[in-house]
């Protein structure tokens, strides 16, 4: 780890994190929260929030993509998603749901200003963000596409949407 100029565990979780809070929404992969952990970590991501069926630590399948992540990342568990954006909404969060509805904003448009604090939804495999949460989200953001599929892995559009942010503050 030093070598690689890494931090440690203890060393990550006393470092500044960016103002922005991942929301999984129902998401049912431990493959997926996994992977969006060990993100997390790499673009210094406060923390993340598992809502309804999203799988939580300790699962070897999270631990398996994580790398030990979840043991850096802060995280924490509603069982309704609705409740984690109530709360988020009332400490000052900008809700940015992650899905293609009418009038959402392209992810290279997407911008905020410094210090605005974020949460960053993302959802189901299958059914995406639920519409409950679209309704009460500040804005929806679209990562813009152009190949025969119209949708990304959840684990690569929260990457891409992570490095976005993460990129506005280097």
């Amino acid at each position: 780890m030093v070598e690689l100029h890494r931090l440690g565990v203890e060393e990550y979780k006393k470092v500044e994190k960016l103002p922005v809070t991942v929301v999984l929404d129902n998401v049912r992969s431990e493959m997926n929260v996994g992977s969006v952990f060990r993100t997390a970590d790499a673009f210094l991501i406060e923390r993340i929030i598992l809502c309804g069926i999203t799988p939580q630590p300790p699962k070897s399948e999270i631990h398996k993509t994580a790398l030990g992540a979840e043991e850096s990342v802060y995280w924490e568990y509603h069982p309704f998603t609705m409740d984690a954006i109530s709360k988020l909404k009332n400490e000052g969060y900008m809700i940015c749901s992650i899905e293609q509805v009418h009038d959402s904003v392209s992810l290279e448009c997407f911008s905020y200003d410094n210090g605005q604090k974020i949460a960053i939804v993302l959802g189901n495999e299958v059914k995406g963000v639920s519409q409950e949460v679209v309704d009460a989200s500040d804005l929806c953001v679209e990562i813009p596409q152009h190949g025969t599929k119209h949708s990304l892995n959840i684990s690569c559009c929260a990457a891409i949407v992570m490095w976005h942010c993460f990129s506005r503050e280097i």
